[in-house]
């Protein structure tokens, strides 16, 4: 007997390596500090888990609507118009468990077999193996430092053949952080706004944004743009409910009713408790997002400036998101006792041996020579940590 061949389409993530032996580490009571994590470090905002344990005392447990309850897409509905300038009926949005299972079924309901979805590298880890699992191709445009790892309209021309279906853009980006202006954003959309495909905008961290940036979602910078987006978000990041699992989509309606269908046979809905904790997030006040940022944001700036000082680094400046992804390429070929480091993930294990520092390497992300070091972690760790890898670089030679 065997399992299905579609398994043999999907990559195991290179990071295993390093995340199991953190795992193995602190299992041996070895203080392990972790730059690898994509989550906020901060608790749920009480408003949201008091509305979450409301729900349960009033027995509000039962299943929902498979696309959602009526009142919290609704609450999307008002969000995206509050603060993207989108009009939406609630007809338009499918709420699902985590903006992760949105992007899948989004991409699900998107591609067939052969059909091709650009994604520029780097790229979160889990998007070219769901375009795998749904039959398709993807097509990686890798995008470069100097540009601020941003996709150009050249880039984007190069990459689209007669099976292209659309292409996913992530904005503020994981793992980079860069973030897109809105003149960039309009010189993209008006290449891509006459063309019959798709634009995939995954905009989980737009409230997570740095500096004078101000985010702008990609499906209000026109109707005909609107039309043909599927704009992807959740209350994960922003409102530090990870383990809530709740995204949603909002788009066209033969993308939407295809993440109906498809959910309506795997998950159904969404927790009926994370709703309403989603409803209270959205409706709810926002002073806890805008605490958060500003820490994020102290954090960054802090991370960023002791990671420049090091001579073998250079780092883009991230606008958004929780992550630096600083270019370490100058330490391939250097090497210290048995560890010769040939390239990013050689060098995260060196540091999470010799420093005792968890990063993930750029390979994940589909670029090498780089690695992620997420800042969504306390002030005493970043400071901790960054003397730990500043003593571990200073050894290769």
């Amino acid at each position: 007997m065997h399992a299905s061949k579609r398994l043999s389409y999907i990559g195991v993530s290179p990071t295993m390596k390093v995340s199991a032996k953190a795992k193995e580490m602190r299992r041996k009571g070895i203080d392990v500090i972790d730059f690898s994590v994509g989550e906020p470090d901060f608790p749920t905002p009480e408003n949201v888990k008091n509305a979450a344990k409301k729900a349960i005392d009033e027995n509000r447990t039962k299943y929902t609507m498979n696309v959602g309850t009526p009142e919290l897409r609704k609450a999307i509905v008002d969000k995206l118009k509050r603060d993207n300038n989108l009009d939406y009926d609630i007809s338009d949005i499918v709420v699902s468990s985590g903006a992760k299972q949105s992007l899948f079924n989004t991409i699900l309901s998107m591609l067939y077999v052969g059909d091709e979805l650009i994604i520029p590298a780097p790229y979160w880890v889990s998007y070219p193996h769901m375009v795998s699992v749904a039959g398709g191709e993807s097509v990686i445009i890798k995008t470069n430092e100097k540009n601020g790892f941003k996709i150009t309209v050249d880039e984007l021309k190069s990459a689209i053949t007669p099976f292209t279906k659309g292409i996913l853009l992530c904005n503020p980006s994981n793992p980079t952080g860069t973030a897109y202006t809105v003149n960039e954003l309009k010189q993209l959309a008006e290449f891509l706004e006459d063309l019959d495909i798709y634009i995939i905008a995954d905009e989980i961290y737009e409230k997570l944004t740095y500096g004078d940036y101000k985010f702008v979602s990609f499906a209000s910078l026109s109707e005909k743009l609107k039309k043909k987006t599927i704009v992807i978000n959740g209350v994960s990041k922003a409102y530090a409910m990870t383990g809530w699992r709740l995204g949603y989509a909002a788009g066209p309606p033969e993308i939407i009713n295809g993440i109906n269908k498809i959910q309506s046979h795997s998950t159904s809905n969404a927790s009926s408790i994370s709703q309403y904790a989603a409803i209270e997030a959205l409706n709810g006040p926002q002073d806890a997002v805008e605490k958060m940022r500003k820490i994020f944001e102290e954090r960054k700036n802090y991370l960023y400036s002791e990671l420049t000082k090091i001579e073998e680094i250079t780092c883009i400046n991230p606008q958004g998101a929780f992550y630096l992804f600083p270019n370490i390429g100058k330490f391939f070929g250097k090497a210290y006792g048995s560890y010769i480091i040939k390239n990013s993930v050689d060098l995260s294990l060196y540091l999470l041996e010799e420093a005792k520092v968890a990063l993930v390497p750029g390979s994940a992300f589909g670029l090498e020579g780089y690695v992620r070091i997420s800042f969504a972690n306390s002030m005493d760790n970043l400071i901790e940590g960054v003397k730990r890898l500043k003593s571990a670089l200073a050894k290769l030679q």
